[in-house]
């Protein structure tokens, strides 16, 4: 993928009022989750969606291998002149994002993916938060909990295997990882934190699987509504989801501009939504 040099991040002149470009970046499809957010709040906004199947997954890197090539893929997408980025993986946000926002802020406005910690604390019962095995028990996480769960009842879920069969689209995969994490959680939690962007594209598999007879009904908190809000909040542009739906969409694949999401995407409610918008016919 071309790298764009130190400082040289696209610059332009933004009406706000106008058309909104919000580009999203991860290593395969856990942005669809963000991206659907953004589309249901502004269906006018046009999309650069950045993945890097080149590179995937993301998890097992180093944090050096991951930031260079997080860097690459996020270069991509700022080439297409997008009015922010978001950073739609929680593995990358932990290793990258202060390397990509040295590298693209201020011309780029750059929002990071957190685990939904705090609101999901605030309910006060017993909680679990799911995540990658390369994230649990990290010190991110660790702090996270420190900072906003003090005083709660937290299990930590290492989900082995759920990302890469989400990212498949392999159901079997995905009913044995998503078994196998539900038989880590206590009986007791109230409130799952899907603490991976690509667990939210199975969202009620994870309800079904934690939800136990005769207790009430199971709290999941994911992260892309907020991230999505925050991205608009950043750039002072106001969800507008009574808007038209004229909004366009770019997909680069490891800097390749293709023509459309990979084909596991479309397994997913969010990839179909985000299938419905029209092609961008030129990089801007």
């Amino acid at each position: 993928m071309r790298s764009l040099p130190h400082g040289t991040a696209p610059k332009r002149p933004i009406d706000y009022r106008g058309r909104v470009k919000i580009a999203l970046m991860d290593s395969g499809i856990g942005l669809l989750a963000a991206s659907a957010a953004v589309r249901r709040l502004r269906p006018d906004a046009d999309l650069v969606l950045s993945l890097d199947p080149d590179g995937m997954p993301w998890g097992p890197r180093t944090p050096e291998d991951l930031t260079e090539r997080a860097l690459a893929v996020a270069e991509a997408a700022a080439a297409h002149r997008p009015d922010a980025l978001i950073v739609g993986c929680n593995t990358a946000t932990v290793h990258a994002l202060t390397a990509l926002r040295a590298r693209l802020e201020p011309a780029l406005p750059v929002i990071g993916t957190v685990p939904a910690i705090k609101p999901a604390a605030a309910g006060g019962g017993p909680l679990a938060i799911w995540a990658t095995p390369a994230t649990t028990g990290s010190p991110y996480q660790r702090d996270l909990i420190e900072n906003f769960a003090d005083g709660v009842k937290v299990t930590e879920v290492p989900c082995w295997g759920l990302a890469e069969a989400v990212e498949r689209a392999d159901e079997t995969a995905i009913d044995a990882a998503v078994a196998a994490a539900a038989a880590l959680t206590p009986d007791d939690v109230t409130t799952v934190v899907l603490g991976c962007t690509h667990y939210e594209l199975v969202a009620e598999r994870i309800r079904a699987a934690v939800q136990r007879p005769g207790h009430p009904p199971l709290a999941l908190h994911g992260s892309a509504g907020a991230v999505a809000a925050q991205a608009l909040r950043r750039l002072r542009a106001q969800a507008a989801p009574g808007a038209p739906a004229s909004g366009t969409l770019t997909v680069l694949l490891s800097g390749r501009e293709g023509s459309a999401l990979p084909e596991p995407a479309l397994t997913y409610a969010e990839g179909r939504l985000l299938q419905t918008l029209a092609p961008a016919r030129t990089a801007q």
